[in-house]
């Protein structure tokens, strides 16, 4: 093989190599998030925690402080939840009784003046913190994951067929600002 050959062929390589980078990085990413739904990111919503998304639609649970009218948190209910259904135009909608009471509602438990221990109805196995930062006099929501004690942004359900009362939930990811290193990371967790 003479030097030009062999040039070409090595310049060959190089951009089949890379290509083959690119494509298994798009699978890989597809295999980390199989969903085929484009997920709206809820903007400008007043006092929001998190949001929790999941197939089968577009449709949002929005979790929000819920203030008094004196601005202070109801301690009694310091959570309200309800969807923006993108579905339908963006149209903010409460949660039904099943909804609230079956799957997306949120319990909570008055641990001190600025802290709460909330659970969802359907998983109480992932206990969630409600708690008034010092560092900017905010609430946020933070939980443990895989060891990792994140600030709660949103949560991705991924269903994969079931019905209402029995989903085929394959995992939840969370993504957030990790607590230790203050950058914004996502753990995926098996739910069983």
């Amino acid at each position: 093989m003479n030097k030009l050959s062999f040039k070409n062929f090595t310049k060959s390589l190089i951009v089949i190599t890379i290509l083959v980078n690119m494509i298994s990085g798009k699978l890989l990413a597809q295999s980390k998030n199989p969903s085929p739904l484009n997920f709206p990111t809820p903007k400008n919503i007043d006092n929001m925690l998190f949001y929790i998304q999941r197939d089968p639609n577009i449709n949002t649970a929005i979790y929000a402080i819920n203030y008094q009218e004196n601005g202070k948190i109801n301690k009694s209910d310091p959570i309200k939840a309800y969807w923006i259904r993108y579905a339908e135009k963006g149209e903010k909608k409460d949660f039904n009784y099943m909804q609230r009471k079956f799957a997306y509602g949120i319990e909570s438990k008055t641990i001190n003046n600025e802290e709460f221990e909330l659970q969802f109805v359907s998983y109480k196995k992932l206990p969630l913190t409600l708690k008034k930062m010092d560092s900017d006099q905010k609430y946020h929501v933070f939980v443990s994951v895989n060891q990792k004690r994140i600030q709660v942004e949103k949560i991705f359900v991924r269903i994969e067929g079931g019905s209402f009362w029995f989903p085929n939930v394959k995992y939840a990811e969370v993504t957030g600002i990790d607590a230790s290193s203050n950058k914004t990371i996502t753990e995926r967790m098996l739910l069983k």
